[in-house]
């Protein structure tokens, strides 16, 4: 049991910082070299690097610690270990990558396919990348975060939140000095919010739908515990009910839990923690209302 628990964390954090070399990749490779802007708050230490020659790993570290103490009453301790892992590995790739991948690789793959194809292929991995971090109940910090906590509570997909931000930090690339005209500057900025839409598209499709929840029943006997953990790190409401096994003829407590799509990896992990012999039925739900769903409108 304790020996499955170790593999299923490793295993958990490989796909993390799997994750988060996708994300750097995208930035290093294809947005920075180009000098364009991209969303969240990798988006607002470029534009710093750019304006005052400030490490863009820097500012990445220092933005982030302070939304992390922020969220961690919000989202629990669990998801802070995730994310403050994710937040130092992401610090230190953004650091060293640069050294890492030579220089001609870059000019051949990015800078001599120019800025539009750059941000597409940029916009695409970066949100492979921050899919495959979301599904382990982690994220690279910033916006991410604020995305996590506003889809705890609110029927709003990630990616459309992270638009919505993405589009005000953009717009701050009008301010990085360049050699050319406003033009040159204003086209930048074009640049930036393709490259935002993509990954904003991107990430809806990779997490699978975010706006759609599913219904889960849960069979164990340590239900209790499982009801616990529920509760406590996922913050999601369970229901008790009692059951019989026909052909058993023995009584049973089922657990019932309803939760959004990108939880649902999470919730299978954490039962399979405290009962790897649990029976798991997953259902699709075509609607949800209520606190932390969606709102009935008249």
């Amino acid at each position: 049991m304790e020996k499955n628990k170790v593999l299923a964390t490793l295993k958990s954090y490989a796909i993390i910082t799997l994750g988060l070399i996708f994300y750097v990749l995208a930035w290093v490779v294809f947005i920075i070299p180009h000098q364009l802007v991209g969303g969240g708050v990798t988006g607002i230490s470029a534009v710093i690097q750019y304006c005052t020659g400030f490490n863009v790993s820097y500012s990445f570290f220092i933005i982030n610690a302070v939304l992390l103490l922020i969220a961690l009453k919000v989202l629990g301790p669990s998801f802070g270990v995730k994310t403050i892992y994710a937040m130092v590995v992401t610090t230190l790739l953004l650091r060293f990558m640069p050294f890492i991948i030579p220089e001609e690789f870059i000019r051949i793959i990015a800078l001599e396919n120019g800025k539009l194809l750059s941000v597409m292929i940029g916009g695409t991995i970066s949100a492979l990348g921050i899919s495959l971090t979301f599904s382990q109940g982690g994220s690279s910090g910033g916006t991410d975060i604020i995305a996590l906590m506003i889809t705890k509570y609110r029927a709003i997909s990630p990616g459309k939140i992270l638009l919505f931000l993405d589009i005000f930090i953009i717009g701050s690339s009008l301010i990085v000095p360049t050699e050319g005209s406003w033009g040159v500057r204003v086209a930048n900025l074009m640049y930036g919010y393709v490259m935002a839409g993509v990954f904003s598209v991107a990430l809806d499709l990779f997490v699978s739908g975010s706006k759609q929840s599913v219904q889960i029943f849960i069979f164990s006997k340590k239900y209790e515990k499982i009801a616990d953990r529920i509760t406590g790190d996922v913050h999601r409401g369970v229901t008790a009910l009692e059951g019989k096994g026909w052909y058993t003829k023995t009584e049973s407590t089922v657990l019932m839990v309803v939760a959004r799509k990108p939880e649902l990896k999470l919730l299978l992990n954490l039962i399979k923690e405290e009962d790897p012999q649990a029976f798991i039925s997953v259902g699709s739900v075509s609607g949800v209302y209520g606190s932390g769903f969606d709102a009935i409108k008249k």
